[in-house]
């Protein structure tokens, strides 16, 4: 694939005020553009100072006038980010300096980007695949240390090289019966046929292996929803703002004051959780409250994990035991015991169901909340063995390496079977395009189009 020839501008900083304010440029004309918006505290030509070195001078506006002086520096392709001459501008972050010095460079000839159309060029031009492509959506988009390590660990090559070393094995088996087609009156030795058996088989296993992990991919690109659900009064949104670190949901003693679900992210030994505060559990006539008990039991049954709250002030109730069965049928779950600071009622009087994790705690003082920690841990280890950014983190990605392990299954029952050497070939072929689409070879414009829309302008 290759770039449109147009030069693109864009803001490459966040909306809003700020310590810098960054103007990004990419294309055939990027350095000339910047370069006649732009005055060297020496007066040289922008083009007469070493690429990758910042320089000195003044930002000019369409008129030619000062509007801020900030540092400059530019990269001949395709040594540089996009493949294409690039240059881009570090300024003073006014949102007022950033959008006249943008206007100035639309006035010599640039155009707006679109969202994610500098690293869309990436991949055009062959500095990043499709997966590394993926990956810089997710670093920006990275919410917790272990998705931010992923990502860096996708974009630097990882998911792309272990794709290539399935795609090479693939491509030499294809490579062998390709030429048993072309010399039909030699015969496959039998040592061969075997040898052939077993690089499918290992394929296919390095693909299942790949498969399993996209459930941890996901989980670290966009957190494990986690429903924290209770009757009325039981300490939910104390405990959520106890895990935030900050006052997010009102607390009050009166029950029912959360009416709907609060959704906020937090990391919680280093596994990343959408944390819901639902509304109290409970028989009621409120028709606001209905509404909101009716979400909590949605988020219930739509989590990745549970915590069952119980006031451990008080004693546990029939209905208390109920919603902890309730939940440790749908995911996995924690019990945990609130206001721990209060005269305590333990839960060893109840007959709980097995494997439960049953942590003691008070959002109050914070006692428990390691406890809690350790328990969600527990419940989601960390493969030791993987390596960051070797897990697949979306459907696009999981559907094509689902797609190519099944071909890789047919090939091998094909072989067993003794079928033509071209019938064994269709189901190679088609593994191999699918793993082309895990890093671009293969795909459809239409489907980088959905991949990129999802990036901010100026990335």
């Amino acid at each position: 694939m290759k770039a449109r020839q147009e030069t693109i501008a864009a803001i490459s900083t966040p909306p809003g005020a700020g310590g810098i304010g960054v103007l990004r440029l990419s294309g055939p004309d990027a350095v000339a553009v910047a370069g006649r918006c732009f005055r060297a505290l020496d007066r040289k030509a922008l083009e007469a100072h070493e690429p990758r070195k910042l320089i000195y001078g003044e930002l000019l506006d369409r008129g030619g006038e000062v509007i801020d002086w900030c540092l400059c520096t530019y990269s001949r392709g395709p040594s540089s980010y996009t493949g294409e001459d690039t240059a881009e501008f570090q300024c003073h972050g006014s949102p007022m300096v950033l959008t006249l010095g943008l206007e100035s460079l639309f006035a010599q000839g640039a155009r707006q980007a679109g969202p994610g159309e500098f690293t869309r060029r990436a991949f055009w031009n062959g500095k990043l695949d499709l997966a590394q492509a993926e990956a810089v959506g997710d670093l920006l988009e990275a919410q917790s240390r272990e998705g931010a390590r992923h990502a860096a660990g996708q974009l630097a090559g990882a998911l792309s090289k272990k794709i290539g070393a399935i795609y090479a094995a693939l491509t030499d088996v294809m490579a062998h019966f390709h030429a048993v087609l072309d010399y039909p009156d030699e015969d496959i030795d039998p040592f061969r046929l075997e040898e052939l058996d077993g690089t499918l088989a290992e394929q296919e296993r390095e693909l299942k292996g790949l498969l399993a992990t996209c459930g941890r991919g996901k989980q670290l690109r966009d957190g494990v929803p986690c429903a924290i659900v209770g009757r009325p009064n039981a300490g939910k949104s104390s405990l959520l703002n106890a895990l935030l670190g900050w006052e997010r949901a009102i607390v009050t003693e009166i029950p029912g004051t959360t009416r709907d679900t609060v959704e906020e992210r937090c990391e919680l030994g280093g596994v990343p959780l959408r944390l819901i505060d639902t509304a109290g559990l409970r028989e009621t006539l409120d028709p606001v409250e209905m509404l909101g008990v009716e979400r909590s039991r949605r988020a219930m049954e739509e989590a990745g994990l549970i915590f069952v709250l119980w006031d451990g002030s008080v004693p546990a109730t029939q209905e208390d035991v109920q919603l902890l069965e309730q939940a440790v049928r749908r995911a996995p779950t924690v019990l945990v015991q609130t206001k721990r600071d209060l005269p305590f009622e333990t839960a060893a009087d109840w007959a709980l169901p097995e494997d439960v994790p049953v942590v003691e705690l008070s959002a109050k003082t914070g006692e428990g909340l390691e406890e809690l920690e350790w328990a969600v841990t527990e419940l989601f280890p960390r493969d030791e063995a993987a390596t960051y950014g070797e897990l697949l983190t979306n459907a696009r990605q999981e559907e094509a390496a689902r797609r190519a392990a099944e071909s890789v299954r047919r090939a091998r029952e094909a072989l067993e079977a003794g079928v033509t050497p071209d019938a064994l070939l269709t189901d190679v072929e088609a593994a191999l395009e699918a793993l082309g689409e895990l890093t671009g070879q293969s795909v459809r414009e239409d489907v980088t189009d959905r991949i990129f829309a999802r990036f901010c302008v100026g990335k």
